[in-house]
C-alpha cells in the first residue's frame, strides 16, 4: 500500500511539473531559457556543417576541375570551328561578289564571248608577273586572248594547256599595251616593270596630261580590243629636252586580290611579227 502511494505521488508530481513546463512554454516564459540552451547546440551544428562542406569541396574539387577543363576545351573547339566557318563564309561571299560583278560585266557587253576562270596560282618568280587559271584549250582558250575583270584589263593568255592557262599581267616587265588618253587626245605605250609598277611611255611632249586622267586600250597593234579601262595617271614626269614624257599609272585592277577573271574568247590577236621581221627591200 505504501509503495502504491509513493508511485502515485511521483506520477502526479511528474505530471504537474510537465504540465507546468508546457504552460510556461506556451505562454513564452521559457523562451529565454530555450534560447540560452539551444544557441550552443546551433553553433556546434553550424561549425560541423561548415567543416563538412569544406571537406566535401576538397574531396570533390579535383573532379569539378577536370569537368571544367573538359568543358573549356569543348568550348574552345566550338569557338575555333565557328571562326573557321565564319572565315569560309566570308571568302565565299567575296567570291560571290566577284562572280556577280563579272556576270554583270558580261551582260553589259553581250557582243563579246567570255569564259570565266578562277585564279589557282601565281608565278613564284619575283621578276615576272603571271597568274594561273583553271581553264585551258579544252575550254576554247588560246594564246594571246585578253583577260579582264569587272574593273578593267588584267593581261592576256601567255601559255595554254588542256585544262589550265598562264596569264601575263600588264605589270610584267615584258608586257606592252597600246593605250589612249581620251582627255589629252593622245596615244601612248603602257609597260610593266620589275617592281610591278605601270609606266606610261611614248607620250608626246606636247600632250597635256593630268593626274587622274583615265587610260584605255587603243586597239592599235591588234593585241587588245579597244576601250578597255587600264588605269589612271598617278603622276607625270616631263623634261623639256626629251622627245617624250612619261607618267606613273595606278592600275584599276588590284592584282594582289585576283580571284576570278573573264577571258575574251572571240578576240583573235593580230600577228604582226612577219611584217615587223620581214627584211626591207633595197
Amino acid at each position: 500500500m505504501r509503495d502504491f502511494l509513493q508511485r502515485t505521488w511521483r506520477t502526479g508530481a511528474v505530471t504537474l511539473i510537465t504540465g507546468g513546463l508546457i504552460l510556461l512554454a506556451l505562454s513564452g516564459y521559457l523562451a529565454p531559457v530555450v534560447r540560452l540552451v539551444s544557441e550552443p547546440v546551433v553553433g556546434a551544428q553550424r561549425w560541423l556543417s561548415s567543416r563538412y562542406n569544406a571537406v566535401y569541396q576538397m574531396v570533390s574539387s579535383p573532379a569539378d576541375m577536370n569537368a571544367m577543363r573538359i568543358e573549356v576545351e569543348q568550348l574552345r573547339q566550338e569557338n575555333a570551328s565557328l571562326r573557321s566557318q565564319l572565315v569560309e563564309l566570308q571568302e565565299q561571299q567575296k567570291d560571290n561578289e566577284v562572280y556577280y560583278a563579272l556576270l554583270n560585266m558580261a551582260r553589259r557587253n553581250p557582243n563579246r564571248d567570255y569564259v570565266a576562270a578562277q585564279v589557282i596560282g601565281r608565278d613564284t618568280n619575283p621578276f615576272m608577273r603571271y597568274v594561273l587559271i583553271d581553264r585551258g584549250s579544252d575550254d576554247g582558250l588560246r594564246r594571246g586572248m585578253p583577260v579582264l575583270t569587272a574593273e578593267g584589263l588584267v593581261g592576256r593568255i601567255d601559255a595554254v594547256t588542256a585544262n589550265a592557262a598562264r596569264v601575263q599581267l600588264t605589270t610584267d616587265p615584258a608586257s606592252a599595251v597600246n593605250v589612249t588618253l581620251p582627255e589629252a587626245n593622245t596615244d601612248a605605250m603602257l609597260t610593266g616593270s620589275v617592281t610591278g609598277d605601270l609606266v606610261l611611255d611614248m607620250v608626246p611632249n606636247e600632250a597635256v596630261i593630268q593626274p587622274g586622267e583615265l587610260i584605255l586600250t587603243s586597239g592599235l597593234g591588234g593585241t587588245y580590243p579597244s576601250n578597255i579601262l587600264v588605269g589612271q595617271v598617278a603622276s607625270v614626269r616631263k623634261q623639256e629636252t626629251a622627245l617624250f614624257q612619261t607618267a606613273s599609272v595606278q592600275p584599276v585592277v588590284d592584282f594582289t586580290e585576283l580571284r576570278a577573271v573573264l577571258v575574251v574568247t572571240d578576240f583573235v590577236p593580230v600577228d604582226l611579227s612577219p611584217l615587223i621581221n620581214e627584211p626591207t627591200l633595197p
